[in-house]
């Protein structure tokens, strides 16, 4: 039949079938390169192309049946008129002819540029695409079947369950990667407060709380004057209450309870004892996420933060968490902070007990936040030793030279960021 066809028909029917076997390949690539999440965001909105094409990707097995079906009996036919064009126009030669010339072809014009395409472009390929092959499926379901039956019985010789969907759910990492690649779609802050909500996980209530040497409480057995003149100067909104040492925590007082009991001229220790709260204290290796639904449940916004040995290690607020996620509340500016110091050279007089997350969060930087929490602990791990002023050493990106040091601690450091070098110690170390 086809030897007495002619020649333009048959070139028709050879560009129809490069067509369909176009279409399919596209099609593969591009229901396959749909993103999983935004697919069912439109499937929820009603799209009809998301609908079809989730239902198709319901059973992948069957999709890839369906299409390489399809690309293969067209590919194949086309092979056939190709031959048959290359043998009456050439003769026997035609046909080795036809064969390179058909498979350049295809694969220019048949599988690499709409593949391509479809992958830079999958929803403008895949809804159209869909409307095509969910009654393609129906149609052609008794010969996809029985092709599945036998390759899905090979795939559990392999441990391999088609049935299960692969829409598993993704893991912190990779939703954090796609935040990142969000781009513009996030605003920069939206993003930098979403991808801190996901760090919550890796942090402690230890790497935020107040460390107990800075940790302001109220002596309930001091002179009352004195007490009435903290309160009455007092930054906090709420004190960790005490009996002569932070040892003997009585509780938590809410600050505002006792100025209105003095603005009644009724504050008294008793008074004041009725007042106080009985203390919540956190464990410190608890995650901050954790917490932060912990202070929910128990309707606390301040806890002390322990050790293994019940010692108070310092104070977690629940203010301290939401600085985390959203930055600082303040419009402080980084000269205006006690810890931080910038010097005219570009380098920065930090305190030896500052806290790394701080500084880093304040300057921009990424000094190492795995080990110690604070300066003074960074670069005592670092030389195992006390230094003495003067010393300098370079950990990852960042010169640190030791200014001060006081009763066996670090107290004020020099620091300014480098070129990116390995790690070394300077100035008369290691």
């Amino acid at each position: 039949m086809l030897e007495t066809t002619s020649i333009s028909l048959l070139f028709l029917i050879l560009f129809i079938l490069l067509l369909l076997s176009a279409f399919f390949s596209s099609s593969e690539t591009a229901l396959m390169s749909l993103n999983r999440y935004r697919l069912r965001h439109l499937e929820n909105e009603g799209h009809s192309g998301a609908i079809r094409a989730s239902q198709l990707l319901n059973r992948p097995d069957r999709l890839i049946g369906l299409i390489l079906l399809g690309n293969n009996f067209v590919n194949i036919f086309a092979s056939a008129i190709a031959t048959v064009i290359g043998v009456k126009l050439y003769g026997e030669n035609g046909i080795v002819i036809a064969t390179f010339s058909l498979t350049l072809i295809v694969l220019l014009f048949a599988e690499v540029t709409p593949k391509t395409l479809a992958a830079l472009h999958p929803e403008r390929i895949a809804f159209p695409a869909s409307f095509v092959l969910k009654p393609l499926l129906i149609l052609l379901y008794p010969l996809v079947w029985f092709t599945n039956a036998i390759t899905n019985r090979f795939l559990r010789l392999l441990g391999v369950s088609p049935e299960e969907s692969s829409n598993a759910a993704i893991n912190t990492e990779e939703l954090r990667m796609a935040l990142m690649e969000a781009g513009s779609l996030i605003p920069k802050r939206h993003k930098k407060m979403l991808v801190s909500i996901l760090d919550l996980e890796k942090m402690t209530v230890d790497d935020v709380m107040v460390p107990r040497n800075e940790v302001e409480g109220l002596d309930i057995n001091a002179n009352l004057t004195d007490i009435i003149k903290q309160l009455s100067y007092c930054s906090n909104t709420r004190l960790p209450v005490y009996a002569d040492s932070m040892d003997n925590i009585i509780g938590i007082l809410h600050v505002r309870k006792a100025l209105h009991l003095l603005a009644e001229d009724n504050l008294t220790k008793e008074t004041l004892n009725g007042i106080v709260k009985q203390g919540y204290f956190v464990p410190e290796n608890t995650p901050l996420n954790t917490q932060l639904i912990q202070f929910q449940r128990h309707r606390r916004r301040t806890g002390l933060v322990v050790d293994e040995y019940g010692d108070i290690l310092g104070l977690i607020s629940l203010e301290d968490i939401f600085r985390e996620i959203a930055g600082e509340f303040t419009a402080d500016l980084i000269d205006e902070d006690k810890d931080i110091h910038p010097q005219k050279d570009g380098s920065y007089l930090i305190n030896g007990s500052a806290n790394i997350r701080e500084i880093n969060r304040n300057n921009n930087w990424n000094l190492p936040t795995n080990g110690p929490k604070t300066i003074n602990g960074l670069i005592l791990e670092f030389l195992e030793s006390i230094p003495d002023p003067g010393v300098s050493l370079r950990i990852e990106d960042y010169v640190i030279e030791v200014v001060q040091t006081a009763n066996n601690t670090i107290k004020t450091v020099r620091i300014r960021s480098v070129e990116p070098q390995t790690g070394e110690i300077l100035n008369g170390s290691i």
